[in-house]
């Protein structure tokens, strides 16, 4: 009997994952390429979409040799991508310059003068989202005002993983969730906003026309082909924003299933029917994968780049053993970390504090503290910060027992039961902890094809490998330590402008 396989790009911040599934979630092959991020001024993040495209058709070669097939047992390509990028296109694909992406805050002015004119709420209420300089609303804006030519020349703004496909297809469309990321899409109708896209005069005419993440948009066209190396005519599966699809992967598909992904920035998010909105405006709202679904959820900036810092800090020496050594001193502290505190914010915040020019500190220390202690205080202020995300995302919800974690953070045990500590839950472990986004992608790809039957199928794919359960003393302890963390951060505050 044939085999099926996918083929799902994971299009990240720092490069861009190839992983060709089977209908069962075995990986046969994964591969990797990356691409640069220019920073131009403090504010300024930007990446060439052309790099986009070399990785994809790089990787696209490489995953089919790797995985000993030839290109035409490829049965779907499918993508998930960066979020809240804005990639401007004329109406033959072409970049016009290069990609805004998610990073990039230049658009703080725009926001801040919608923010004067029309209030956040009527915003917030429509969208599940805060208005943010983040999101591309601002981002296209600031283009109206300052790049007159550009914005004039724009027939479609873009994310990341819609320009690949417009380059696989020549159709130029996205998904509702990324869509849900632009701040322009009525969360509920899921239409554009009329009323939102007056208030910030944009055209709904650049904006691409919004499909299920599952949509067949076309095939491979000849000239991809080409390049590529896949076969002309191969099904293009639109796939879905990064954040959403890793929801898919990691099992989270009813109501009040909930995980945890630490990365480079870190999230909390949970299934729902609706959406979660929430009356300090603490936490936001995207589309799942799923369309019928809203995934609410809050996200910190600095999670896994925090532990980064540190070990380039204090572990640099060590090289590749660095981040082995920094858990191995982190489980040498006491909880508390002797006293010294951590605020992650080196990157400002997102929830659930929303401010952007916040920073990061280490409070208490003492000529007796170690790099244990330093170590710990990181991982400690991270997970704290998560804390203060999640009880804002169950504040008046039912009762969580457990949570899924995945990501580079969920490969250290210590820091599995730090969380379930600090969470007062159980913390469910997968046996593959990386590979979550790429599996919902490719999941939404077999489902486009008819290759996979729906959604559910995620819960066979997400194997748990282990559980962490709450240990009672910790939690008294934690509990004490997180209302001095937000004592903590409400004082230090007040030190930046």
């Amino acid at each position: 009997m044939n085999s099926t396989y996918i083929l799902a790009h994971d299009l990240g911040t720092s490069g861009n994952k190839a992983t060709l599934f089977d209908t069962d979630g075995s990986i046969l092959a994964s591969t990797q390429y990356s691409y640069a991020t220019s920073y131009l001024q403090e504010s300024w993040v930007e990446q060439d979409p052309e790099e986009w495209w070399k990785a994809v058709c790089v990787c696209s070669q490489e995953i089919i040799e790797k995985a000993g097939i030839v290109a035409s047992q490829v049965n779907c390509i499918t993508f998930s991508g960066q979020m809240m990028g804005a990639v401007p296109v004329d109406r033959k694909g072409k970049a016009l310059r290069n990609a805004i992406i998610w990073a990039d805050t230049r658009a703080e002015q725009e926001a801040n003068n919608y923010v004067a004119t029309f209030g956040m709420q009527t915003a917030y209420e429509q969208t599940g989202n805060r208005i943010s300089p983040s999101y591309p609303a601002a981002k296209i804006k600031w283009l109206k005002i300052h790049e007159k030519d550009t914005y004039s020349a724009t027939y479609k703004f873009l994310q990341a993983k819609d320009f690949i496909v417009g380059k696989m297809t020549g159709e130029f469309v996205t998904d509702y969730s990324d869509a849900s990321g632009t701040g322009l899409l009525d969360i509920t109708t899921k239409k554009w906003s009329t009323e939102l896209l007056m208030r910030w005069e944009i055209e709904e005419g650049k904006l691409p026309d919004i499909y299920p993440s599952t949509t067949v948009i076309g095939g491979v066209t000849k000239e991809a082909a080409t390049v590529t190396g896949l076969v002309e005519g191969t099904p293009v599966v639109l796939g879905g924003a990064d954040g959403c699809c890793a929801a898919l992967g990691a099992g989270v598909v009813e109501e009040g299933d909930i995980f945890n992904y630490i990365g480079s920035s870190a999230w909390i998010s949970l299934a729902s029917k609706a959406p979660i909105l929430d009356p300090e405006m603490r936490t936001f709202n995207f589309v799942h994968i799923d369309e019928q679904k809203i995934l609410p959820m809050g996200t910190m900036q600095a999670a896994g780049s925090a532990i980064h810092w540190l070990k380039e800090q204090l572990y640099a020496d060590l090289s590749n053993d660095g981040i082995a050594r920094l858990n191995k001193d982190a489980s040498e502290s006491a909880i508390g970390a002797n006293g010294v505190l951590f605020l992650p914010y080196l990157l400002g915040e997102r929830s659930p504090w929303w401010n952007r020019k916040t920073r990061g500190s280490f409070l208490g220390l003492a000529m007796n503290h170690t790099r244990q202690d330093m170590a710990r205080a990181v991982l400690e202020g991270i997970s704290m910060n998560l804390k203060l995300i999640l009880d804002a995302l169950l504040d008046g919800q039912k009762d969580v027992q457990s949570m899924w974690l995945f990501g580079g953070g969920a490969n250290s045990h210590l820091w599995r039961q730090m969380l379930a500590d600090i969470y007062n839950m159980d913390i469910r472990v997968p046996s593959n902890v990386t590979e979550t986004t790429s599996m919902g992608a490719a999941i939404a790809g077999g489902i486009g094809i008819g290759a996979i039957r729906d959604f559910s199928v995620a819960k066979e794919w997400c194997i748990q490998e282990a559980v962490y359960e709450p240990i009672g003393k910790h939690r008294m302890a934690y509990d004490l330590l997180q209302k001095k963390f937000v004592e903590a951060y409400t004082i230090t505050e007040k030190l930046y402008g």
